[in-house]
Formats: structure tokens, C-alpha cells, sequence
């Protein structure tokens, strides 16, 4: 596999597009720190590892309404292996007018952009999500 995060996101698009209530990912570090930031911005309900060592999976429960609509109806990969996408500080687009996130993997560690807008640092831009 040549892009874990896309791989990621893809289980995560398919999941919801089958209502399903959890979804199972391959763990890495990375991959826990974006689980991380979609629990902080209110995306999923939970997540967590199982297993241990290097072969680990992340367990994620994703968020839908009463009416059963997700709370995620996009997520994309804006950065990829053959085609990196760097934004400096003063550079980090808004996503869908201030409602949407960007996961940024700056040199402080993997945010979101609007945590790495105030906290004046810059990085490469792993995924859109709205």
C-alpha cells in the first residue's frame, strides 16, 4: 500500500456510506493521531486500538443523527504520495466557509487548521473533512 492515509479515509467514506456504526483500520501512529483530531472536532463518536504491538487495528465509531445522516459527508485526501500539497500559516484555506476541518501535519505534530492558523505554524495538508 503506497498512501495508509487514503486507505483510511476510504474505509471510513465506505463505512458511512453503508451505515455501518464502526469501522476497523490497520493502526499506525499517524493514523491514531487523525482519529484523535476527528473526535476533537465532534466528526466521530470514539475510537480505539486493539491489539497490540506492530500489528494493531483502530477501531472507530462513527457519529450519525437521530435521522441516521452522518455527521461527515465529505472527506477527501488533498495531499498525496505523487503530488504534496505545503501551505504556510498565513496560507491555510478555509474549508467550506469555517464548517469544514483541514488535518495538517505541521512540525508540532498532526492539527487541525484552525488550531495551526492560531498557533502561527505551517505544514502539509493531509485531508479535507466537512
Amino acid at each position: 500500500m503506497t498512501d495508509p492515509i487514503a486507505d483510511m479515509l476510504t474505509r471510513i467514506r465506505n463505512a458511512i456510506r453503508a451505515n455501518h456504526p464502526r469501522v476497523d483500520i490497520p493502526g499506525s501512529k499517524l493514523k491514531l493521531e487523525v482519529a484523535r483530531i476527528l473526535k476533537e472536532e465532534g466528526y466521530i463518536n470514539s475510537f480505539s486500538p486493539k491489539g497490540e504491538g506492530t500489528k494493531f487495528m483502530i477501531r472507530i465509531f462513527l457519529r450519525y443523527d437521530a435521522k441516521g445522516t452522518s455527521s461527515i459527508t465529505h472527506l477527501s485526501r488533498v495531499s498525496r504520495p505523487g503530488r504534496r500539497v505545503y501551505v504556510g500559516a498565513g496560507e491555510i484555506p478555509r474549508v467550506l466557509g469555517g464548517y469544514g476541518i483541514n488535518i495538517i501535519s505541521t512540525s508540532q505534530g498532526l492539527m487541525s487548521g484552525k488550531r495551526a492558523k492560531s498557533e502561527k505554524v505551517g505544514g502539509e495538508i493531509l485531508a479535507q473533512v466537512y
